[in-house]
């Protein structure tokens, strides 16, 4: 018999809470790659640089994520290593999630 790591109501509030987990996301990768593009470097340094970045980050799950239930514990775990959310943002998911992740953390 399989445990329950998570309930119905967390995978639809994982599917709502996701877009504006990347959207934040996303903005403070765009402030990164900004400052990265004013750095003291020339253009031809920091195109290749934000290139690499970009490159990197866009396999990220705040970024893009498999919207698959047989995901949804490895995505938001995922997402607190890549700093997309902190484990304060899964307040309103149930009790057995909250246990399952803090177990994989």
């Amino acid at each position: 018999m399989q445990n329950k790591q998570y309930t119905e109501a967390d995978w639809k509030l994982f599917r709502i809470k996701i877009v504006e987990w990347q959207e934040v996301y996303m903005n403070k990768l765009n402030e990164e790659y900004i400052a990265l593009l004013k750095e003291k470097n020339s253009s031809a340094q920091k195109f290749w640089k934000l290139h690499e970045r970009i490159q990197h980050d866009k396999h990220k799950v705040g970024v893009v994520a498999e919207m698959r239930r047989s995901k949804l514990i490895e995505n938001i775990t995922s997402l607190l290593y890549e700093g997309a959310i902190k484990y304060e943002d899964l307040e309103e998911f149930s009790d057995e999630l909250k246990e399952t992740i803090r177990l994989f953390i």
